[in-house]
């Protein structure tokens, strides 16, 4: 084990990657020379060398489309885009392209490529910085939707993409890069796609959340355990696809789900997730599903904190479902 920061562990799955498969390359703007903005390829071209580590001209479509030919002739890129805000400029390429090799060729052929981007919001990078476009890519039927919370997730994750025959939109939260660190793995790590994580036990309300917000989650979670209120908080990590095994299983036992995301509230995926449970688990309930999101505005530079999921927001909810 060696304790690591989160944009440290993405460095490393990528370096233990490329040096286990020759096939494996990198390509987006800035990642070579500079390492990348948040400077999680740091050093893998002076290690690899600029035909396995490609800085590109500033073309989100031109990076995707790259990858896309790449992956279809045997290499298994990893396509950095800068921001999450900046990957619309590639969104054609994404989703009626690299999400339809598949099922075009009727599996004749495959695109292994990840998309690497940072995601959401919380270092004041104001509205075209701090995005979550998260639910654009769940409904492309396709594409594999990843987003960790932990540095340890973001290496296991990483890994078990790369791998995987299909295209991954795999989201990293850019407030967690340098704030979060823990004990990680060293060399082989690998955590399954489509399984959530029990962060928190807890027998009165199920916290549902993934990516940066499962801290703001945990903090209101101690909060409410102040108040005599046991709160469980679950990690999705993976949204498509996601573990609705371990959402039931959370609602069973406390019958009153909280959902919680960054990205805007109106056909947010914690909108998906709550329509799943009033189908499937509707007897299961004793208080109505609240989300807690952000708003459906653009994305505020000035009062970020009041956007953002905060402790405060999810403590709220919280005692709503219990009824205080």
């Amino acid at each position: 084990m060696t304790v690591m920061t989160f944009a440290k562990a993405i460095n490393d799955a990528l370096r233990y990657e490329m040096r286990r498969d020759e096939r494996v390359v990198v390509l987006g703007e800035d990642i070579g020379v500079n390492g990348g903005v948040f400077r999680c390829t740091e050093h893998l071209l002076a290690e690899f060398g600029p035909s396995r580590v490609i800085d590109t001209p500033l073309s989100e479509s031109a990076i995707i489309g790259v990858a896309i030919g790449m992956a279809m002739n045997g290499l298994r890129p990893i396509a950095e885009i800068q921001f999450s805000d900046f990957i619309y400029g590639g969104f054609e390429q994404l989703v009626s392209n690299l999400a339809k090799v598949r099922y075009r060729s009727a599996s004749h052929y495959f695109a292994p490529v990840v998309v690497r981007t940072p995601v959401g919001g919380g270092v004041r990078g104001g509205m075209y910085h701090s995005q979550s476009p998260e639910a654009y890519f769940a409904h492309t039927a396709g594409l594999k939707v990843i987003i960790p919370s932990t540095p340890s997730d973001a290496k296991g994750l990483l890994l078990s993409s790369i791998r995987n025959d299909d295209p991954v939109i795999f989201f990293e939260p850019k407030r967690l890069y340098h704030s979060m660190k823990e004990d990680v793995p060293e060399g082989e790590h690998t955590v399954p796609l489509g399984k959530a994580r029990l962060v928190r036990e807890g027998d009165d309300v199920s916290v549902i959340t993934y990516g940066a917000t499962v801290y703001d989650s945990l903090e209101a979670a101690e909060r409410a355990a102040q108040e005599g209120v046991s709160v469980e908080v679950l990690d999705l990590r993976s949204l498509v696809p996601y573990d609705w095994d371990a959402i039931s299983k959370s609602v069973k036992k406390t019958g009153r789900p909280v959902i919680v995301h960054e990205a805007p509230r109106t056909a947010g995926f914690g909108a998906e997730i709550a329509a799943t449970i009033a189908e499937r688990e509707i007897y299961s309930l004793e208080a109505p599903i609240i989300r807690v999101t952000g708003y459906d505005t653009p994305y505020p530079l000035v009062h970020e904190r009041l956007y953002l999921p905060n402790p405060d927001r999810i403590l709220e909810a919280v005692r709503r479902s219990i009824g205080q």
